[in-house]
């Protein structure tokens, strides 16, 4: 399929559900760094670095003397701070956290917004615009009678999507709701969408649930014979075992929903709960600049910092 019908057909899993060689890799349980946070009591504060700015903030600050890292830092807790009180609470914590995590995905909905908008002089998208691209991007893509079989099963899926994007039932996308529909992993009102479309991809049988070798399949291409490797024996294993709640054999609706989006561990509330509980030197439950400032090595580093890290063992993913 052609780059940008991959983006729209399936943006979500350029993002969060790459796969195959990731046994996780379709659960939304995005973390904030590809650093290890914590690896035998080592704790690598370039996951914090990350989870705070950004990865490629991070890097910039990583060039920075302390003295200007330090300045830096002091006005990003101004932002921070919305309310002007003078301190970062955990919910202002958690809400740029959750800013920062959401940057690439941002700037991967204006830039496509904007070229829709350009394409069609219009502030909102409506579905045969979109499907206008669609069929652009399959115009190589047809069989010997003419026909484009993916092309229908592109539009019908994305038709559904797009309807249930359409917050007002207009029949036309502002920049908002054109973001459910392009990174739909993101909304909650969008998830049982996401869901349908995963048990489509793998339910090849048609039978309304996820079996073990269609679970397996997903995730590993066996058709050249070779040896099952030891991660995926270990999620198999996980499926009997974690994802098949009520072990019957299949994933159900609900247990897809359980697998694609995890409650029972948040990481941005983590992390915001380790930068207070590192900060918070008069342990107030809230960050004042001069904590945060203070502790500068741990929210955003600088090369003295930076070297110092190279020094400590850790992994490189």
């Amino acid at each position: 399929m052609a780059a940008f019908s991959t983006l729209l057909v399936l943006s979500f899993i350029s993002i969060s559900w790459a796969k195959p060689h990731d046994p996780k890799g379709r659960a939304y349980d995005k973390e904030l760094s590809q650093a290890v946070h914590q690896d035998n009591d080592v704790h690598d504060v370039g996951y914090d670095h990350d989870a705070f700015l950004g990865k490629d903030e991070a890097q910039k600050f990583s060039h920075m003397t302390p003295e200007q890292s330090r300045q830096k830092l002091g006005e990003i807790v101004e932002k921070m701070d919305t309310d002007a009180d003078g301190y970062v609470t955990y919910n202002e914590l958690t809400a740029w956290l959750k800013k920062i995590s959401n940057k690439y995905i941002d700037e991967d909905v204006d830039r496509t917004f904007e070229e829709y908008k350009s394409e069609f002089k219009t502030d909102q998208i409506t579905f045969a615009q979109h499907k206008t691209k669609l069929t652009d991007d399959f115009d190589d893509e047809v069989d010997v009678e003419g026909q484009a079989p993916d092309l229908l099963k592109a539009i019908e899926r994305d038709q559904k999507r797009f309807n249930k994007a359409d917050l007002d039932g207009d029949g036309k996308l502002n920049r908002d709701e054109f973001a459910a529909f392009l990174h739909p992993e993101e909304f909650e009102r969008m998830r049982e969408i996401v869901v349908e479309e995963t048990i489509q991809d793998l339910d090849t049988n048609e039978d309304g649930v996820i079996d073990l070798e269609e679970y397996t399949n997903d995730m590993w291409d066996n058709s050249d014979g070779s040896q099952m490797p030891d991660w995926v024996k270990t999620e198999r294993q996980q499926f009997h075992e974690v994802r098949d709640k009520n072990r019957d054999g299949f994933l159900d609706r609900e247990e897809v929903t359980d697998w694609l989006f995890p409650s029972d561990y948040n990481h941005i509330d983590s992390e915001a709960k380790h930068l207070i509980a590192e900060a918070d030197d008069d342990k107030d439950g809230k960050l004042s600049k001069r904590e945060i400032v203070s502790h500068y090595d741990l929210f955003v580093g600088s090369q003295a910092t930076d070297f110092g890290q190279a020094l400590r063992p850790h992994e490189e993913l």
